[in-house]
């Protein structure tokens, strides 16, 4: 099978909601359109929004798992974006102009003894990826299989929370590619690292609740990796079922 894009995925708030697509245009040196548009600051965040800030500042899936559960569906003309949870239903709301009407609404679920959230902002031209770099993240589909094997356990790819999807490669190939340039459609990426991943991945993306010892899986394995980061090198268009070629 030759590898291809098996499915495409943005999160125009951080750690607040994944949304699927069938293709998108990307900018070199910039992250997917729209994603982590937004993060959502907490009561003890050191950021005021103006420039890019690790993910410690922003209420995130690895302290309130419950937000793994959320989908998002956003409107490029208005601005505005509909969260569903299936304990809370669903909002929608504009993040630039009403803030108030979220935070109110996600209160429920964030866990006790946490900092809770306080506000959400945006970065000019700057996704709030977890990298201090634009990143793009690609994930290989049967890296997921393999540790779902590992674990006699059903895993979700949503549990990783990536852009790319690729079908058709072996398992853990992706970890061939740092260093190398892919290209995917009319794009073509420098992938730079592998992403090490948090307490998030435990949690189940349809309940919120944390049920996979993932991280205990890949130390097992002897890594904590799962997926890698890319760059956009030269702009252009990817879709869903277009394939990769490394250069």
């Amino acid at each position: 099978m030759t590898a291809h894009v098996a499915a495409l995925w943005r999160h125009p708030i951080k750690s607040h909601g994944r949304e699927a697509l069938d293709r998108v245009a990307l900018t070199a040196g910039q992250t997917m359109p729209w994603d982590r548009r937004w993060a959502v600051t907490h009561e003890a965040a050191k950021t005021d929004g103006s420039a890019w800030a690790e993910c410690v500042n922003f209420s995130r899936g690895a302290k309130a798992p419950s937000l793994m559960a959320l989908t998002a569906q956003s409107n490029e003309v208005s601005g505005q974006v509909t969260l569903t949870h299936p304990d809370l239903g669903e909002i929608a709301f504009n993040p630039d102009s009403d803030p108030t009407a979220f935070l109110d609404w996600v209160r429920s679920i964030m866990p006790e003894g946490r900092a809770q959230s306080a506000g959400i902002v945006r970065v000019e031209d700057r996704g709030m990826t977890d990298t201090d770099y634009p990143s793009i993240s690609l994930l290989n589909l049967a890296s997921n299989d393999a540790l779902s094997n590992e674990m006699s356990q059903d895993l979700s790819m949503n549990r990783w929370r990536g852009n790319i999807i690729i079908d058709g490669l072996a398992s853990w190939a992706e970890k061939d590619w740092i260093g190398k340039t892919l290209k995917i459609g009319t794009v073509t990426f420098d992938v730079r690292e592998e992403i090490t991943r948090c307490l998030a991945t435990t949690a189940n993306p349809e309940t919120g609740i944390r049920d996979a010892d993932t991280l205990g899986a890949l130390k097992a394995l002897g890594h904590q990796e799962f997926g890698v980061y890319a760059v956009v090198t030269r702009p252009g268009e990817i879709a869903v079922g277009d394939t990769i070629e490394v250069l």
